[in-house]
């Protein structure tokens, strides 16, 4: 039950949840690098028209929808790949500095000079987490404001503007 597979976007009643199937279910004790998406429905397709639906009259959504119909095009093998794919679109599109990379084995505990928040931001309790920031988005007049949603939700609703808002409000806990 993490993010690794998920995400959640604003429709005009509500939230909506987008997860990628993964073969075998969600509840695989394997290694991240070994998950397998599912390809034997057209999920890529059924998830496109929600988001399309959700922000298609939001200001910016014309300047990426290429990008994330690509991104939903690849129809990677592995979830890791998949997520890896979107991350480092969203470098190059926001032009965030840094290099994106991967641990050689799994860390049970982190030292002092890392922030863990592996179990931070879960589906069960995305939305109690506060936020830094508020803007505009595409429902907001029928739903109100809803923290924390997909970066999509940023990016339609903000474009360029989304990377400054996040630079300028930085998670401390």
């Amino acid at each position: 039950m993490s993010f690794r597979n998920r995400c959640m976007v604003a429709g005009s009643n509500g939230v909506v949840h987008l997860s990628v199937p993964l073969e075998n279910g969600r509840n695989q004790r394997q290694l991240m690098k070994d998950v397998r998406i599912s390809h034997f429905t057209d999920w890529q397709t059924s998830h496109w028209r929600t988001i399309e639906s959700c922000y298609s009259r939001s200001p910016f959504f014309e300047f990426y929808r290429d990008g994330v119909w690509g991104l939903l095009q690849k129809k990677e093998t592995f979830l890791l790949d998949m997520n890896m794919a979107i991350l480092e679109w969203l470098q190059k599109t926001l032009k965030f500095p840094g290099k994106i990379s991967l641990t050689e084995h799994y860390q049970k505990t982190t030292g002092p000079e890392l922030m863990d928040l592996r179990s931070h931001f879960l589906p069960r309790n995305f939305q109690e987490q506060p936020m830094g920031f508020r803007y505009t988005q595409v429902f907001e007049d029928r739903i109100g404001f809803v923290p924390n949603l997909s970066i999509l939700d940023l990016l339609f609703c903000c474009g360029p503007q989304a990377k400054t808002l996040l630079e300028q409000n930085k998670l401390t806990f």
